[in-house]
């Protein structure tokens, strides 16, 4: 005997809540993308599914994802699916759900609240080519893939690489004014390069930067985060200060290679914490050596850069900084970041993978600070 048409559909709709919208990835009943879902005499079931803005570039990624789950309930011959669009008010509602809050409210940075639990760490070189986008993205993904929720804005305005390099090839879906961003291998990614057409030169003065990361952090759903990276331009200009100002508990990870020059130059890059008073978390040194067939290595660019720059902070800063790891010299970064797949997850047993995994299990696992924590602990009474 078949079972009761109601039981039936609560079913049906207990399918619906196992899909995520692929953007926001939460339940789509959650967010009030489900109109209707009836079933009828021929056990055809119709879902009424409202988008959050026409042409959704996810629709197929929604279509698939529903017909599966809906498909597997017991007395369900097939699926058809009518897609809608949100009213404005259906949108705002959404906007203030998501944000937490009124939909008149002005966004706010998440990861700059008292409450926030999201470790952020700023990306930063001395001097550009030393490989500071390569470590940020492999260590996105390589936190992702150990499974954190990670995030990673392309805070290098003008030279914005992150999308290729993180094979994030999506635009950004808006919902009123928040925007949806892209997401490749478990990350989610936002960079002035998904606005832009082709290849074109961004040529902004500092205001204009400023307000660009201002709403990167602010305007974009970034969701519960784990962990944000922010690949920061060369040097100590306008990005840098910005972000003192609109993050102040970010910390600082310094990118070197093993050269005299770089190194001297990452020094200064990691000095300004003491003006802005952020903590040094550690320096990576990129391109160490180049491992030859015979097994033996070759300094291409010198050697100790790395040390010598983590013991020149440790004594500019009073605080120790470590060197977190040492990244050989490999082609397969290169070819890996060019086709938009990591070489963390493209070679993960190669020696350049192996050192940028050990980088990222250690921020993985790094303890939290308390410092301007609530403990929630009371003074006893008298």
């Amino acid at each position: 005997m078949s079972a009761p048409v109601s039981t039936v559909e609560d079913a049906i709709l207990a399918a619906l809540a196992t899909v995520n919208d692929p953007e926001i990835r939460r339940p789509i009943t959650e967010l009030g993308m489900v109109r209707s879902a009836t079933i009828g005499a021929d056990g055809v079931v119709r879902v009424e599914l409202l988008l959050t803005v026409a042409g959704c570039p996810l629709k197929d990624k929604l279509r698939t994802d529903i017909t599966a789950a809906v498909a597997a309930v017991p007395g369900v011959a097939g699926v058809e699916i009518d897609f809608g669009v949100m009213s404005p008010e259906q949108r705002q509602s959404l906007q203030a759900q998501l944000r937490g809050g009124g939909a008149s409210e002005e966004p706010v940075i998440p990861f700059a609240q008292p409450g926030s639990r999201t470790r952020v760490y700023a990306v930063a070189s001395g001097k550009g080519g030393v490989g500071k986008s390569s470590v940020t993205v492999n260590l996105a993904a390589a936190l992702a893939a150990r499974g954190l929720s990670v995030g990673v804005v392309d805070a290098d305005i003008y030279g914005h690489s992150v999308p290729r390099m993180l094979g994030a090839d999506g635009r950004p879906t808006r919902v009123e004014d928040m925007i949806m961003p892209p997401q490749s291998h478990g990350v989610k990614v936002i960079s002035i390069g998904m606005f832009t057409s082709g290849n074109a030169a961004v040529v902004w003065r500092g205001p204009m930067l400023h307000r660009a990361l201002q709403q990167f952090l602010a305007d974009v759903y970034w969701g519960d985060l784990d962990v944000l990276l922010l690949d920061l331009p060369p040097g100590t200009g306008d990005v840098a200060i910005s972000l003192a100002q609109l993050l102040p508990n970010s910390e600082i990870l310094i990118v070197t290679t093993p050269q005299t020059a770089a190194a001297e130059v990452a020094e200064r890059a990691g000095a300004i914490a003491l003006q802005t008073h952020q903590r040094v978390v550690g320096v990576i040194e990129n391109m160490s050596w180049l491992e030859l067939p015979d097994g033996s290595r070759m300094e291409i660019f010198g050697a100790g850069g790395g040390t010598a720059v983590a013991e020149s902070l440790s004594r500019t800063i009073g605080a120790q900084v470590p060197l977190l790891g040492q990244i050989p010299l490999d082609t397969r970064v290169r070819e890996a970041g060019d086709a938009g797949n990591p070489i963390v997850l493209a070679a993960p047993d190669s020696p350049a993978a192996q050192a940028l995994g050990g980088v990222a299990d250690r921020l993985a696992l790094r303890r939290e600070s308390l410092l301007g924590k609530p403990l929630g602990l009371k003074p006893a009474g008298r």
